[in-house]
């Protein structure tokens, strides 16, 4: 599922504008950056129903030159099941992981992040995906972001979810709980379970 026109074009124009405002010396360039990224903000508020101060702290937040934001996320298996968390946020069901912090690599920030939703200590022996979020049927989002998708081995821990996880526990690949369509699909979860029963498989890309 592709965003929709207006959304995209809102993310291209900040895009346009937060490198510009990255490199740009003279004060009037300045300030004609500020306006595009102004009309970003006004196209994404009228769609979203959002108010113009919101989106523009959202946009603010992001500074240098615009790249696409990385999600991390960790496909656990224990006896044929997969570990997922019900986040506090809106009590539904995702694969482990968030956003990569600055200073790890890859395998280290979903390792971080499935230790910190679930309680469980592992080591990333795969990565199943590299997906542009766009093209995997998530709602819309404003930002541009690649999904790192990670096959993980426990080494060690228990169930011991942090403050933003309600519950943590292992499914089968059918039926699986209400999922958090944001943050992760069923496609992306049954492509896990075929990459952790065929480790021989190529990486997914696009």
């Amino acid at each position: 599922m592709q965003d929709p026109k207006w959304l995209d074009w809102a993310k291209r124009i900040q895009a346009i504008a937060q490198t510009g405002l990255a490199y740009v010396r003279d004060v009037y360039d300045r300030e004609r950056y500020e306006q595009i990224r102004d009309i970003a903000v006004e196209i994404a508020a009228a769609r979203t129903g959002a108010d113009d101060a919101t989106v523009r702290e959202l946009f603010a937040t992001d500074t240098g030159y615009a790249t696409p934001k990385v999600d991390v996320r960790g496909g656990v298996f224990r006896d044929g099941m997969i570990l997922l968390v019900k986040e506090k946020m809106d009590g539904l069901w995702t694969l482990p992981g968030g956003w990569a912090d600055i200073g790890l690599t890859p395998a280290e920030a979903v390792e971080k992040e499935v230790l910190e939703e679930s309680g469980f200590i592992t080591r990333a022996v795969k990565l199943a995906a590299v997906y542009d979020r766009n093209r995997q049927g998530h709602p819309a989002s404003l930002f541009h972001i690649y999904k790192l998708m990670f096959v993980c081995e426990i080494v060690g821990g228990s169930i011991d979810p942090d403050h933003e996880i309600e519950e943590a526990a292992f499914f089968p690949e059918y039926p699986l709980p209400e999922l958090s369509l944001s943050r992760t699909t069923a496609r992306q979860i049954g492509r896990l379970f075929e990459h952790a029963r065929h480790p021989g498989m190529p990486t997914d890309f696009d």
